[in-house]
């Protein structure tokens, strides 16, 4: 039988190296989520949609390696958590709410089974935008929005389920075609209209993209909402004006690769981080501004009304 006391002594067993070793994907997923390819579920736009979460991987794993009492986990923390901040550190500021800017601008999806659409009205005719741009309008409130907007924003435009209140005159209003391509004709969810504002005219774009859906056989189902992202980049990109303002519900945040034919040509703030999307807890912002020639100088969210999404306030520097 050997004898097990003798020979060299036993190395000592390093704890946590496990977890230790979790903490390269978790830095490298967050630095570069282009990895991760959309061939199988667009699992890479779905992890650019929550991304910013990533950073609670830090506090789980510090805990883990608290049980485990491994300072050599504890330390290897330090890589995941420096490429958060170089990542998502400068959102973390809140947006300057009293930023000078040009123009004030609101997005809202309004949502069509609000169940107070009045309250909802006047929220967003109280807030003092000169633009409001609002998604999801059925026909019985409309006249809802109409009425609580028709004083303080004299002028308006409306296609289909998506329309455009403003202080300023509002001209050449037209739909813009954003239909996937297995959507019918009575789909209308995009329009262009020039706001004559005194520092000039704009080329303002109210959207309202594909919703996502996420399904086991599907995976994160963006196939619809990227096409329609194509098309509406595809028209800002002929737009004649230098100046463009786009206001929409894109179902989709900055980080989503879904996109990019957008977030190429167009540039919006990155402070602060306005999650929008869900109003019971906010997890994500799909509700946007974006502009051509312009800065958005600051956007943040209003207090929840009726609906699914927070309404979004920016100012924009023409």
């Amino acid at each position: 039988m050997p004898d097990r006391t003798s020979g060299a002594p036993a190395r000592p067993r390093r704890r946590g190296w496990v977890l230790a070793s979790v903490s390269v994907p978790v830095a490298g997923l967050t630095a570069f989520p282009a990895v991760v390819p959309n061939t199988v579920g667009n699992l890479g736009s779905l992890l650019e949609t929550f991304l910013p979460w990533a950073g609670l991987a830090v506090p789980v794993l510090l805990g883990l390696a608290l049980l485990r009492r491994s300072a050599l986990a504890a330390v290897s923390l330090v890589l995941p958590m420096a490429v958060w901040i170089a990542v998502f550190g400068g959102r973390v500021p809140p947006a300057d709410r009293e930023a000078a800017g040009d123009l004030t601008v609101l997005q809202h999806n309004v949502g069509e089974e609000n169940p107070d659409h009045e309250g909802t009205a006047l929220a967003v005719a109280r807030a003092g935008a000169d633009l409001v741009a609002l998604e999801e309008l059925t026909p019985d409130a409309l006249p809802v929005y109409e009425e609580a907007l028709a004083s303080g924003h004299p002028h308006r435009a409306v296609v289909g389920t998506v329309g455009l209140w403003s202080r300023y005159p509002l001209v050449g209003s037209r739909p813009v075609d954003i239909r996937p391509a297995d959507v019918g004709p009575d789909w209308n969810r995009g329009l262009r209209v020039t706001a004559r504002t005194p520092h000039g005219e704009v080329a303002v774009y109210v959207a309202h993209l594909p919703s996502i859906r996420i399904r086991p056989q599907d995976g994160f189902g963006s196939g619809r909402r990227d096409e329609s992202a194509t098309r509406l980049g595809a028209a800002v990109a002929s737009e004649a004006l230098d100046r463009v303002v786009l206001l929409g519900d894109l179902n989709g945040t900055l980080d989503d690769r879904g996109l990019d034919p957008l977030t190429s040509r167009l540039v919006s703030t990155r402070r602060g981080f306005g999650f929008s999307w869900p109003a019971a807890f906010p997890l994500a912002r799909i509700d946007h501004v974006m502009t051509r020639a312009a800065t958005p100088v600051a956007a943040w969210t209003l207090p929840a009304t009726g609906s699914d999404h927070l309404p979004l306030m920016a100012r924009v520097d023409l």
